[in-house]
């Protein structure tokens, strides 16, 4: 009897520091990933491990068949081969209903905080001397907010040297969603190699993970060497947020001022993170007010 505590006790503590990335695919989530520009086998392979939460109904096809979705992939939803089981169902009901709780949430201290920040920001601008070329409107925004994956453990970051950047990319971004995993390799590469060379920049990553344990996950298991929103903090920075387009990965470039110098969505269109990478090599390599006006 003892042994089966601990082991229940132990499963429990497993689930949660996983469950980013255990729970199964929602109907939004597969869209997400259809939208990302994943085939609909890829996200068949990913059913099959994942399963799905959803019930395939008129309202979820439609959905998915506007997102590009398969005949195949379609009717595999609706027949329930990937039909999760009741246990996972729950899991995905509750953690889906506490992120409902939670958006409630973060909306009413979203309308409080802009309009704190407002009447901060207005009191500053009329009290201080003019900024600058150095300084950054949006350091004020991760003040005391910041950790790093370092020495195995997320610690404190030091966000002081974020007020002399010229760029900051906000990536929006979650270890549940397959894309994001693919792509986040291809960024910690081209930060590593670019960043030393260019400190006028930085990546400050914004996550989407459903648990703390599951972004600590996803910034271990990539080794991200940029900072990021400590998980405790997400609730009320919709004054980032509001950058972040429909589908992750995300990523957008703002200049010192806080506007968007280049961005994974055009419009309503996805492009892809991509785009923001090659923008930012060539606005890096010229460093000129031409290079980022080529960009907009």
């Amino acid at each position: 009897m003892r042994h089966l505590l601990l082991t229940v006790l132990m499963a429990g503590t497993a689930l949660s520091g996983a469950l980013g990335r255990s729970l199964p695919l929602t109907t939004k989530e597969v869209t997400l990933m259809l939208r990302a520009g994943f085939s609909s086998e890829t996200v068949q392979r990913e059913l099959s491990v994942r399963h799905f939460a959803s019930l395939c109904d008129a309202a979820a096809e439609k959905t998915l068949r506007e997102a590009g979705a398969a005949p195949a992939l379609i009717e595999a939803l609706k027949s329930g081969s990937y039909a999760s089981s009741p246990a996972e169902a729950q899991a995905a009901q509750n953690e889906l209903n506490a992120q409902a709780a939670r958006r409630t949430r973060e909306a009413e201290q979203s309308r409080k905080f802009n309009t704190l920040y407002q009447d901060q920001l207005a009191r500053a601008r009329a009290a201080a001397p003019p900024k600058s070329e150095t300084s950054n409107v949006l350091a004020s925004q991760f003040k005391g907010d910041l950790v790093s994956w370092k020495n195995g453990s997320l610690v404190p970051f030091d966000d002081e040297p974020l007020a002399t950047k010229k760029f900051i990319a906000l990536y929006f971004s979650a270890h549940w969603c397959g894309p994001c995993r693919k792509f986040t390799p291809q960024l910690v590469e081209f930060y590593n190699r670019v960043a030393p060379q260019h400190p006028e920049f930085e990546i400050v990553f914004v996550s989407n993970d459903r648990s703390p344990g599951a972004m600590e996950t996803y910034m271990r298991d990539t080794q991200m060497p940029w900072p990021a929103i400590a998980f405790a903090k997400l609730p009320g920075k919709e004054a980032l947020k509001k950058y972040a387009g429909e589908s992750i990965p995300c990523l957008v470039l703002l200049d010192n001022n806080g506007q968007v110098v280049s961005d994974s969505n055009a419009g309503k269109k996805y492009i892809g993170p991509e785009k923001v990478l090659t923008d930012l090599t060539s606005i890096l390599a010229k460093g000129s007010a031409a290079a980022i006006a080529a960009t907009r």
